[in-house]
Parts: C-alpha cells; sequence; structure tokens
C-alpha cells in the first residue's frame, strides 16, 4: 500500500545530491572565457541573479566566475530529478548541511522552482552568505525578490555567445564566411560544438513543456507550440493577437497574449512596440516579434526562404537588447526598424537592410530620415551586411555601417 504522503529527502541523500553535484560542476570543462565574466555584479549583503534563456552558458558563467573569484563554495541545481520531491521543507536540511560544512557561498541554480524559496535566501543573506542565483525565467525571480529582499539584489542578463565569442569557440578569425555562418548558426554554446540541430529542437521543446506549459498548467500544448512556430516564422514582422486569433486553431486573444507573455519570460521571443508617447497606443498597436538566437530561427523557422534579411535585423536586435530594454520601431508614413530610448528621451535610430542598393535606397532612407526629423536626431544609421559609407541629407547624416563593426563597436 502506499503511502498518502509525499516522499520526503532524507538528509543523507540531499548530502550525496550535493556532493554528487559539485563533484561534476567543478569538472566540467569551462571552454572559452565568457566576455561577461568581468560583469558578473558583487557587493556584500547582496544577492546576484544571473537570468538568461536555457542553455546559454550561466552556470559556466559561475562556474569560471568560482574558479577565477573565490574560494570554496557549494553548488545547487535544483532541476536535478534527484530533487523531484524537494519542498520548501527541505531547505532546513540544506541550511543544516552548508552549517555543518562551513559553507557560506552558495550558487543555486533554478532555485526558484521551489516554493518561499526567497523567504529561505532572505535569512541566509541575513546571516551573511554570499548568494549566487542563476535563473531562466526572470519575472518568476524579481517578483519574489522584489517582494522579500527590498532591493537587495544585482541582475545580470546572460545572452548566448557573441559574435567575438563565436570566433573563440570556432577558432577562425574574423572574416565575411565567419560572420555569415554567426549570422546563420546563432550562438548557443553545445550546438556550435556539435552542429546537432536536434539540441536547439529539444531546447525549444524544454522551454514549450518545462518551463511554460508545467509552470502555468497549459493543456493545450499543440496550440502553444503552432504559436511559437508562427512567431519564428515572421521574425522582424508585426504581429498581433487579435490577428493571429482569427487563424485557424489558435486561441482567444487573451489566451494568445498571456502565451506572448510566457514566450518572453523565458527569453525565447521578445517583443518591441511601435514608438508612441501613448502607453495606450504602444500596447494596442501590434508589436514586432524577434528571437533570442539566429541558429533557433535557422532550425526552427518554417519559412521556405533563407530569410538573410530577416536574421540580419534579428542579430541587430540582438545587440541592442544586450546594452538596452527601451526599444522600439518607428512607422509613419515610413518605418525605421529601430529607435532606442534612453533616460525617456529617443537617442538613436537604425535601420537595417542586408544590401543598400538602387532598388531599396529611398524606402531605406525616407524610413531612417521620417524617424531622424521626428525625434531630432542629427545622425541615424543603417546596418548592412558590408557595406560602408556615409550620406548627407538635409543636414542629417547617415551613415552605412557594416554587421561586424556594429557588432564590436556601437555604442548607445
Amino acid at each position: 500500500m502506499f503511502s498518502k504522503f509525499n516522499i520526503m529527502i532524507l538528509k543523507a541523500q540531499l548530502k550525496s545530491v550535493i556532493d554528487s553535484q559539485n563533484e561534476n560542476f567543478r569538472t566540467n570543462k569551462t571552454g572559452i572565457t565568457r566576455d561577461d565574466l568581468p560583469k558578473v555584479p558583487f557587493q556584500e549583503n547582496f544577492v546576484t541573479i544571473i537570468t538568461g534563456i536555457r542553455r546559454c552558458g550561466k552556470s559556466t558563467l559561475l562556474l569560471q566566475y568560482m574558479q577565477s573569484y573565490m574560494t570554496g563554495g557549494v553548488f545547487l541545481n535544483f532541476e536535478d530529478i534527484r530533487l523531484a520531491n524537494f519542498e520548501s521543507s527541505d531547505l532546513s536540511r540544506f541550511y543544516e548541511i552548508l552549517v555543518e560544512q562551513n559553507e557560506k557561498q552558495l550558487i543555486l541554480d533554478e532555485i526558484q522552482l521551489i516554493p518561499k524559496w526567497e523567504i529561505f535566501v532572505n535569512q541566509l543573506l541575513r546571516e551573511g552568505y554570499k548568494i549566487f542565483i542563476s535563473g531562466s525565467n526572470a519575472t518568476m525571480l524579481s517578483r519574489e525578490l522584489g517582494t522579500h529582499l527590498t532591493g537587495r539584489n544585482l541582475t545580470m542578463e546572460l545572452f548566448p555567445f557573441s559574435y567575438a565569442e563565436f570566433l573563440r569557440i570556432k577558432g577562425v578569425e574574423k572574416s565575411t564566411s565567419a560572420l555569415l555562418d554567426y549570422l546563420k548558426e546563432g550562438g548557443f554554446p553545445e550546438f556550435l560544438k556539435s552542429n546537432n540541430t536536434d539540441i536547439l529542437v529539444n531546447l525549444v521543446n524544454d522551454i514549450l513543456i518545462r518551463d511554460i506549459a508545467i509552470r502555468h498548467a497549459i493543456r493545450d500544448i499543440d496550440a502553444l507550440r503552432k504559436l511559437t512556430l508562427y512567431l519564428i516564422s515572421n521574425i522582424g514582422k508585426p504581429v498581433s493577437a487579435t490577428n493571429i486569433s482569427r487563424m485557424d486553431g489558435f486561441k482567444s486573444v487573451s489566451t494568445i497574449i498571456e502565451y506572448f507573455g510566457y514566450l518572453e519570460e523565458t527569453y525565447l521571443l521578445a517583443f518591441i512596440p511601435q514608438f508612441s508617447f501613448s502607453i495606450k497606443s504602444q500596447i494596442r498597436n501590434p508589436k514586432k516579434v524577434y528571437c533570442i538566437d539566429n541558429g533557433i530561427i535557422s532550425v526552427i523557422s518554417k519559412s521556405f526562404s533563407e530569410d538573410i534579411g530577416r536574421k540580419l535585423e534579428n542579430l541587430v536586435f540582438l545587440t541592442l537588447r544586450r546594452k538596452s530594454k527601451d526599444i522600439f520601431y518607428f512607422k509613419n508614413k515610413g518605418e525605421c526598424d529601430f529607435v532606442i530610448q534612453k533616460n525617456d528621451k529617443i537617442v538613436s535610430a537604425i535601420q537595417v537592410s542586408y544590401d543598400v542598393n538602387d532598388l531599396n535606397f529611398n524606402r531605406e532612407i525616407d524610413g531612417l530620415i521620417e524617424a531622424m526629423d521626428f525625434f531630432d536626431l542629427k545622425e541615424g544609421f543603417i546596418v548592412s551586411f558590408t557595406q560602408n559609407d556615409v550620406i548627407e541629407i538635409n543636414g542629417r547624416k547617415v551613415k552605412i555601417i557594416p554587421l561586424d563593426v556594429f557588432l564590436s563597436d556601437f555604442i548607445l
């Protein structure tokens, strides 16, 4: 006869899991040193939180940080199958083990899966523990921490490999062909090492099932998959829940809006609004959709063309997103792909065109100049794949810059 109670985790079992995880964690190869390593924030009496999409290298970054700046430390990943029955009450056993080991430096991965975890972390912080948390759901982490830590947390977002990191892991120099490879393959470390597309397919499936469907009790997983496929196949295009709801097989407008939010929480997709001084207009107007990684677009999208121009636009977005969250597109008579806000003021206008030529020159320039006039910007940019030029129009300067320069040198 089965017990009606959940199987509790004994202290000895928990210690065994901790020992096993830490042995594996410390013996893992860290690969190339991440460019973001010096940027990992730390301050006494503050929790450091690293967020980002699954498999982008958060744990590896913290391992590199541990090896570079820490002596000792305990790592615990709460997604371990052996911790499937871990509950809030088991945190006390974890605390006893920490006291016995006299260890006050912690790296906690996906701890937001445990109810009331933030109360536990807050207690440890008051006792002088140094705590680093990594997680793949920014909203879940920030919501609870904002309530219980009252500002005593430092946050950092990690993205898949940059172009510079891509070159290092591939062991190649800058070149047009390397840039084109990065444009198509993206920056997920495990995929770049193996070129096995199943890695990216399984990653998206894990996000949809584990991070969205299970956490939010979604039963119609097929509809969620269909929506995700549609969005990834329409990168850089305006999308609206209202229009999508009219398509066969999709849910109500409110459900689609919820799905948009879940997909953004997990970092898989991002939705940028059309610029407007009215918040209501920003909410009402269609948003442009972008993906966290070009490799996912290449593998998942059902588009029959290679869509190299869309991938270029997506990569430009990701580069901007590493530096700012206040990104919009501008649309009036014409359209400008990106305008960037800083301190409540638009400071930059950026157009993206794989190749500026006689056929598209007026369209690309007109949309950019219109945005520059609207925001009174003296300088604007067109990011191309390889072109480099400067054009003066009505006292305004348009710089056409090649992608590799934009990736390495562009400053907001």
